[in-house]
C-alpha cells in the first residue's frame, strides 16, 4: 500500500492542478494569517474525524451562507463526518442519514457526499466539501449485523468498533478488565470487510484494538487518538497497537483534543505537532493523518464559552460521567488552531520543523486517500 494505483494517481494529479487555479482565501485572524504552508490549496486535505453537517443544522438561516464560505476557505477536502452518536438506535441513525443527504442536496455547489474515492476527488476539483458519514458507535445496528449491509447501502464509509463504554461489537477504552471484541462484534468485522466499509478503531480498548486487527482482513484505522508514549489516558495508543496498525496498512490519526497532555494549562499546539512526529517515527510516513475531532467552524471563544464550559465539566465530575483529564481550567481544543485554517497551519508547522513536502503532503490526506482506495476499492 506503499503507492495509489494508477488510475486513482494519474487522476489525482489531474484534479488538483485543475483545483489551483482558484485558491481560496482565509479567514483567520491577523496573528494566524502567516501560518501557512504554501502548497496547501493545492493538495488533498482529510480530517480523518471531524463535524460540518452539524454546524449547518446549527446555524441560522441568515449566517448559513457565511457558515459556507468559512467551510470554503477551510481548504478540508473531506472529513469523516458522525452521522450519528453513541445512544441512538437504527430509527434516529436512518433519520440523521436523511439529514446528511438532504443537507448535500440543499448545497450541491458546497458540499458533496463521499462514497468512493472518486467522489472524494471530485470534491477536491469542484471546491466542495467532501462528507465521509460514519458511525462512532453501533447501537444502530442493535443486534443484527444485517444492519452493516443497510447502513453500507445508504452511504456509511466509517464505522467504529466501540465508543468509551463496551457496545455489541467490543469493549470500548473505559471499560474495566475489557475483554474485546465480542462474538457478534467478529460477526460485524467480516461484514463491515464484507461492504468493504472501513472499520475504526478510536474510542477502542486495547484488546478490541488487537483483536480487530488480527481478524480483519482489511487495513483499519484509528482516526482519532493521540500517543501513549507522550502521555498516558485511556483514549490515545500505545505504540504496539500504533505498528501493528502501520504493519497491516492502516493510518493513525491525530486529534486536537485536551487528552494530549495533563495539567490545568491549555494545550499549544506544538503538543499536537509533539504526537504527530512521534506517531511518524512509530508508524513510518505512509501512515499518519489528522482527525481533528472539532467542527470546521471555530469557537467563538469568549469569557461566556469558558464558563459555560467550566459549568458543564463540573456537572460531569459531580454527576461522575467526566472523562480521565477533563478540567473545568481549559478548553476542549487546541486555542492556538482555533481558526478554520488549522490543517494548513499544521502543515507550516510541520514545515517550519524541515519535514518534507512530501511527508507533509501524506499526513494532510494522502495517506487516509491510500486507505480508502484500499478499503473501499
Amino acid at each position: 500500500m506503499t503507492d495509489i494505483n494508477r488510475r486513482t494517481f494519474l487522476t489525482y494529479s489531474s484534479l488538483i492542478a485543475a483545483s489551483a487555479l482558484k485558491p481560496a482565501q482565509s479567514l483567520a485572524m491577523s496573528d494566524q494569517s502567516a501560518q501557512s504552508w504554501a502548497p496547501y490549496h493545492n493538495k488533498l486535505v482529510i480530517d480523518g474525524l471531524g463535524f460540518a453537517v452539524r454546524g449547518l443544522v446549527d446555524t441560522p438561516a441568515e449566517e448559513l451562507e457565511e457558515f459556507l464560505k468559512v467551510i470554503r476557505q477551510s481548504g478540508i477536502t473531506a472529513i469523516n463526518e458522525t452521522v450519528t452518536y453513541p445512544g441512538s438506535d437504527f430509527k434516529q441513525a436512518v433519520k440523521n442519514v436523511s439529514s446528511c443527504l438532504d443537507w448535500a442536496n440543499r448545497y450541491p455547489e458546497q458540499v458533496r457526499v463521499v462514497r468512493t474515492v472518486e467522489d472524494l476527488l471530485q470534491a477536491k476539483k469542484q471546491q466542495q466539501l467532501g462528507l465521509i458519514m460514519g458511525f462512532q458507535s453501533t447501537e444502530m445496528f442493535e443486534g443484527t449485523v444485517e444492519n452493516v449491509s443497510v447502513f453500507s447501502n445508504l452511504g456509511i464509509r466509517i464505522m467504529q468498533m466501540s465508543y468509551n463504554s463496551r457496545s455489541d461489537f467490543a469493549d470500548g477504552c473505559l471499560v474495566e478488565n475489557a475483554q474485546g471484541v465480542s462474538p457478534l462484534g467478529y460477526q460485524g468485522i467480516e461484514q463491515m470487510n464484507a461492504e468493504r466499509v472501513l472499520i475504526d478503531l478510536s474510542h477502542a480498548a486495547k484488546a478490541t484494538v488487537q483483536q480487530t486487527m488480527k481478524h480483519s482482513k482489511q487495513p483499519v484505522a484509528i482516526t482519532h487518538s493521540g500517543c501513549n508514549s507522550l502521555y498516558q489516558h485511556p483514549r490515545n495508543n500505545d505504540d504496539e497497537d500504533l505498528k501493528s496498525l502501520a504493519d497491516q496498512g492502516g493510518v493513525f490519526g491525530v486529534y486536537l483534543m485536551p487528552f494530549l497532555e495533563g495539567g490545568e494549562h491549555e494545550i499549544g499546539a506544538d503538543t499536537v505537532i509533539g504526537h504527530i512526529e512521534h506517531a511518524l517515527k512509530v508508524c513510518g510516513e505512509e501512515h499518519v493523518g489528522i482527525g481533528t475531532d472539532q467542527g470546521i467552524k471555530p469557537i467563538n471563544d469568549t469569557p461566556e464559552y469558558r464558563e459555560s464550559i467550566r459549568q458543564e465539566v463540573l456537572r460531569r465530575q459531580a454527576a461522575g460521567i467526566s472523562a480521565p483529564g477533563e478540567t473545568p481550567n481549559r478548553p476542549p481544543f487546541i486555542p492556538q488552531l482555533n481558526s478554520e485554517r488549522r490543517m494548513d497551519m499544521i502543515a507550516w508547522r510541520l514545515h517550519k520543523r524541515g519535514h518534507s513536502d512530501r511527508l507533509i503532503e501524506n499526513v494532510l490526506g494522502m495517506n487516509f486517500l491510500r486507505l480508502f482506495q484500499a478499503v473501499w476499492g
